[in-house]
């Protein structure tokens, strides 16, 4: 049996594009920062349930609070590198590695 191909269907990046318009636009940087700080609150998020601490004992462990953790992983609060750095350090004893994409 042969399969109907949908013509209203369009890929995630073409979406992204007509939603926000093309790299390099104010209002596509703005969405593409605005999703890497949520990425980044995910997976803040998966790490810590995933080594089975609460918000409130990975707080502890790195010297900040259980409000902060949360507005983290839930994308309400900008963050600076050296917390985010002592968050993996002190809360997982893990090491935080950036990286730099060019155009």
């Amino acid at each position: 049996m042969k399969k109907k191909q949908n013509k209203n269907l369009t890929s995630l990046a073409d979406h992204i594009e007509q939603q926000y318009g093309v790299r390099g636009t104010p209002e596509r940087e703005r969405f593409e920062e605005g999703f890497e700080a949520f990425k980044l609150g995910v997976m803040l998020q998966e790490l810590r349930k995933g080594s089975g601490m609460t918000q409130q004992e990975l707080a502890e462990r790195c010297g900040t609070t259980k409000t902060y953790i949360s507005r983290i992983e839930n994308n309400a609060s900008d963050i600076r590198l050296s917390t985010l750095m002592r968050i993996f350090r002190d809360g997982f004893n893990k090491h935080l590695k950036l990286s730099i994409e060019t155009s």
